[in-house]
């Protein structure tokens, strides 16, 4: 464990995810006050990255709940295994074990038999980290759901009594903010919002996972798309974009950024037909020129 957010943000340095200030004492918070972090911002700005390399400088296991709309709280929390109970029953008639209806109803639901979904798996993998990511892309049902079993990390199973996490999961919710996540969710979280990066840190960022592109090249396109988020569009650019346009360049044989490579790599940052078609009508000198 960390003895601080400074000694925190050096380990999470060291594993190739390069926090800010407030982020760091945000997870470092986290940690150590078992409480679940809520991280809001644009796509692509390293939310569900923290989750990784935290699991990854802590040696937990990580378990990820990829939210969507209509997600229900079987696919998120258990499921029994039909199949394999058929199987047992139909096993247990064989060998004329099934005089007992009781005992061998109760067998049936026995925790073997039981599909542990990621909620699930990241109480009883104890202590682990539980990603629950785009949280705002689930019904506001399976948001009330998760407010629940965040409460006190317990998970209630009818046929087999009550599940603990014997240590609170380290848990990183995400939110892209394309709807309002309700109060009494935030309430239990301690809250984040992350910023794009800096140009400085954009080019720590990009020399760090990419060492292969030259510092000219990262700088020159951490400017670029600094200038990009600076337009009008649709998606503006994260930090996952510029390392592919980063990737893109350096493949192509670049050192450095010019208005011509920049105009053919384009749909390596921008994802949109109509911020394309935005950018290529603007002076692409102004944009890329002098990068």
């Amino acid at each position: 464990m960390p003895s601080g957010p400074d000694e925190l943000a050096a380990a999470l340095t060291a594993t190739g995810y390069l926090p800010d200030e407030g982020l760091a004492t945000a997870a470092y918070l986290a940690l150590v006050m078992h409480r679940p972090l809520f991280l809001e911002g644009e796509a692509g700005v390293g939310k569900t990255a923290l989750a990784h390399a935290l699991a990854e400088l802590t040696g937990r296991p990580l378990y990820r709940l990829q939210c969507y709309e209509g997600l229900e709280a079987s696919q998120a929390l258990y499921d029994w295994d039909f199949g394999r109970q058929l199987l047992h029953l139909r096993a247990a008639e064989a060998a004329h074990a099934g005089t007992d209806t009781a005992a061998l109803e109760a067998s049936l639901y026995d925790r073997r038999f039981l599909l542990a979904r990621p909620l699930l798996q990241a109480l009883e993998d104890a202590p682990s980290v539980l990603l629950v990511d785009e949280v705002d892309r689930a019904d506001d049902e399976f948001e009330a759901f998760l407010l629940e079993v965040l409460s006190d990390f317990t998970i209630s199973v009818p046929e087999l009594g009550t599940i603990r996490a014997s240590t609170p999961p380290l848990v990183i919710l995400t939110s892209n903010r394309t709807r309002e996540v309700h109060d009494a969710l935030k309430r239990r979280c301690l809250y984040h919002w992350l910023e794009h990066p800096g140009f400085d840190r954009e080019v720590a960022i990009l020399r760090s996972r990419l060492p292969q592109v030259t510092e000219t090249l990262a700088r020159d396109v951490a400017r670029a798309t600094a200038r990009l988020r600076g337009l009008d569009l649709l998606k503006p650019p994260g930090i996952a974009e510029a390392m592919d346009w980063a990737t893109a360049l350096h493949t192509l044989g670049a050192r450095e950024l010019d208005p011509d490579r920049a105009a053919r790599t384009l749909g390596a940052v921008l994802k949109y037909r109509e911020d394309t078609e935005r950018v290529h009508q603007l002076a692409r000198g102004a944009l890329f020129g002098g990068a």
